[in-house]
C-alpha cells in the first residue's frame, strides 16, 4: 500500500499545483502586479512531462520474521525505489473549460468578520479535465549516494510492476479560503544571480563497467565517468539568471501527527533558459573532449505556470 500511496501523492501534486502556486499571493501583491484589485487568471498550459521519477524508500520494508512464502514475508529493511517512466499530463479534450484553459482562477480578498477570524483570501478555481499518462513503473534497489554527482539512481535489475496506465478526469470546481491571516510563503525568492549559475568539474560514475575491455584492448580497473568541465545556466539571450521561488512549510494537523510537508513553487523565465556545457569527457576526466553542448531556450512548465511545483514529506 505504501507504493500506491506514493503514486497517488505524485498524481495529486501535478493536479493541485494550480492552486498551490497561488496561495502565497494576497490582494496587495496582486494589485501591485496587475494594477487592479482582484484578478482573473487563465492557465493555458499545454502539457507537463516527466521522463523518469524515482521515489526512494530509505528504510525499505521491514523483516517481520514471517517464513518465506507466507503473507507479508520477504522484507530486508534495505532501501528500494519506485521508478515511474514517461509521465505526461495534458488537457482532456472531451472535458474542456469554456475558455479552453487548463484552469481559470478568480482571486479576491475580503475583510471577513470578527466572528469568523477576520480577513481572508478566496480562490475560486475551475480546472479542466486532464489526461494523465504514465509509462511503465518499475521497482529496483536504491543506489548509493554518489560523492561527485547528485544522482543516486538504482542498482541491479529493475522489475516492471505496471505496464502503464491512463487516467482521465472531468472538469472540477474548487474554492480555497486562506485566512484569517492568509499564509504567504515562508521563503520568497525574487532576485537576479549576476553572471548566471556555473557548476564545474561534475563527474557521473558508472561502476558497472569495471573489468570491461577499454579502447586499448585491456580490462578497465576504474569506474567509467562522464565528466563535464563546466555547466553554465542563464536567462535566454542573457548572462544573468532570474531566480523566483516560494518555499512554504505546512504544519501538522495536531502536535505529533507528522503530517506536515515542505512545498516549493518556482517560476522559470518566460523566454526560458540557456545552458552551455563545456568539455564533455566520456570514460574519464582525462579522456579527450567530444566537444561542447549548447541548449537555447529551455522551458519547463507545470500546471500553475512556468517552472515547477514540488511537495516533499517523510514518514
Amino acid at each position: 500500500m505504501k507504493m500506491f500511496a506514493k503514486l497517488a501523492l505524485v498524481s495529486s501534486m501535478a493536479i493541485s499545483a494550480n492552486a498551490m502556486a497561488m496561495q502565497s499571493m494576497d490582494d496587495a501583491a496582486l494589485s501591485a502586479a496587475t494594477g487592479q484589485d482582484g484578478i482573473n487568471i487563465g492557465l493555458g498550459v499545454t502539457s507537463v512531462t516527466i521522463d523518469k521519477l524515482l521515489i526512494h524508500d530509505n528504510d525499505g520494508y521491514a523483516n517481520n520474521g514471517a517464513a518465506a512464502g507466507t503473507i507479508g514475508s520477504g522484507g530486508t529493511g534495505t532501501a528500494g525505489a519506485i521508478v515511474v517512466n514517461n509521465v505526461a499530463i495534458t488537457p482532456n479534450m472531451d472535458a474542456l473549460l469554456p475558455s479552453h484553459n487548463l484552469a481559470d482562477l478568480k482571486i479576491d480578498t475580503d475583510a471577513g468578520t470578527t466572528a469568523t477570524g477576520g480577513a481572508f483570501l478566496n480562490v475560486a478555481a475551475k480546472v479542466s479535465g486532464l489526461n494523465i499518462n504514465v509509462g511503465k513503473i518499475e521497482v529496483a534497489a536504491s543506489g548509493t549516494a554518489g560523492t561527485t554527482n547528485i544522482q543516486r539512481g538504482t542498482t541491479g535489475t529493475a522489475n516492471e510492476i505496471l505496464s502503464g496506465l491512463t487516467l482521465k478526469t472531468g472538469t472540477m470546481d474548487a474554492n480555497i479560503q486562506l485566512g484569517a491571516a492568509p499564509q504567504g510563503a515562508m521563503i520568497m525568492l525574487n532576485t537576479t544571480m549576476t553572471g548566471g549559475l556555473e557548476i564545474t568539474n561534475l563527474g557521473i560514475k558508472d561502476k558497472s563497467t569495471i573489468g570491461q575491455t577499454t579502447l586499448s584492448g585491456v580490462a578497465s580497473t576504474l569506474a567509467g565517468e562522464i565528466h563535464l568541465d563546466s555547466i553554465k545556466v542563464a536567462d535566454n539571450g542573457g548572462t544573468d539568471m532570474t531566480v523566483k521561488a516560494n518555499v512554504s512549510v505546512v504544519g501538522e494537523s495536531t502536535a505529533g501527527a507528522k503530517d506536515g510537508y515542505l512545498r516549493i513553487v518556482s517560476q522559470s523565465p518566460a523566454n526560458g533558459s540557456d545552458i552551455y556545457i563545456k568539455g564533455v569527457h566520456l570514460g574519464s576526466a582525462n579522456a579527450g573532449s567530444i566537444g561542447d553542448v549548447e541548449i537555447q531556450g529551455l522551458k519547463t512548465t507545470y500546471s500553475g505556470g512556468n517552472g515547477a511545483a514540488i511537495t516533499i514529506s517523510g514518514h
